[in-house]
């Protein structure tokens, strides 16, 4: 009964202290439900904590074993921080990973460039009177790959979270980690404007900058969604999400010389590995550009 309330009052700790999204308060609540099930005591021992990481292992992939566990440690740091407890328990604790990677799926430019000439062409289609979803779904796909955002970080955007002069976003991150970014083309921001200006009824009562046609907040599913549906109009065979707007903004970044700290700090990564994992990407197109454009190919040499 006392662990339940310690959980409780470290949850609202993290909604209302740490101001954390719902999406990872969720994923905290059933992280914990989880161990505390397994392991049967409130403060468990070193032996009860293996025991659960190898059962952990043994159900999941690296990425979401990492999540879990980071979810249980911070919970108890929370108890040694309040001095709820005198000793943590995952203090000695040192749970080591391979290092794997698995490389981000790109849209190719050309598929970037078709579906949104598309989107722009049935824009005009629809005229002035009936073009509001139209344009709102214009400047949803600008603003991915304006800002290398997240479905939930774009859908989250609040009404006031886009500076329209200055063409600055604020976005809510994971872990309610703020950042801002500069749309630094001026073709979007004028769509941006176009779209504020058509809805801004709505938008003010809603309380986002992107809503759906009855007014409230335009969510992650409806987003994808839309994005499926434009895709397949365009003709592009290929099944583009929202994340890859992410990892094409970020790839093509570093491929244009880009230093992968500033993209790291654009993205809201808070480790650089998790950025440097683009370069990858990167790196094969450098290998691409160098067999074919290499000055040693046109070179006459006798070996």
């Amino acid at each position: 009964m006392e662990q339940m309330k310690q959980v409780k009052k470290y949850l609202e700790y993290c909604q209302f202290r740490k101001e954390l999204d719902q999406k990872t308060l969720k994923a905290y609540r059933i992280d914990l439900k989880q161990f505390f099930l397994f392991v049967q005591e409130s403060i468990p021992g070193r032996d009860e904590i293996e025991e659960y990481i190898t059962d952990l292992h043994k159900k999941y992939k690296q990425k979401t074993v990492k999540r879990k566990l980071a979810s249980v440690k911070a919970y108890f740091n929370y108890l040694e921080d309040e001095e709820v407890i005198q000793k943590n328990p995952f203090g000695r604790i040192k749970v080591k990973f391979k290092e794997t990677y698995t490389l981000p799926r790109v849209i190719p430019r050309n598929e970037i460039e078709s579906l949104l000439n598309y989107m722009y062409k049935q824009e005009e289609k629809e005229g002035d009177g009936n073009c509001k979803n139209c344009l709102r779904d214009i400047a949803v796909i600008e603003t991915f790959f304006a800002a290398g955002a997240r479905v939930y970080e774009i859908s989250n955007i609040r009404a006031d979270g886009i500076d329209l002069d200055t063409g600055i976003i604020r976005i809510m991150g994971k872990g309610g980690k703020e950042r801002y970014i500069q749309v630094a083309v001026p073709d979007i921001l004028d769509i941006l404007r176009k779209y504020y200006k058509e809805n801004e009824n709505a938008i003010r009562q809603s309380g986002f900058f992107f809503v759906n046609g009855r007014g409230g907040r335009f969510t992650e599913q409806s987003i994808r969604l839309m994005l499926k549906k434009y895709t397949k109009r365009a003709g592009i065979e290929r099944n583009i999400t929202p994340h890859m707007f992410r990892h094409s903004f970020a790839t093509y970044l570093i491929e244009d010389g880009v230093d992968v700290s500033c993209v790291q700090q654009i993205l809201g990564h808070s480790s650089i590995k998790t950025t440097q994992i683009y370069i990858h990407i990167a790196a094969k197109k450098q290998a691409e550009i160098l067999r074919e454009r290499h000055p040693r190919n046109k070179m006459n040499i006798s070996c």
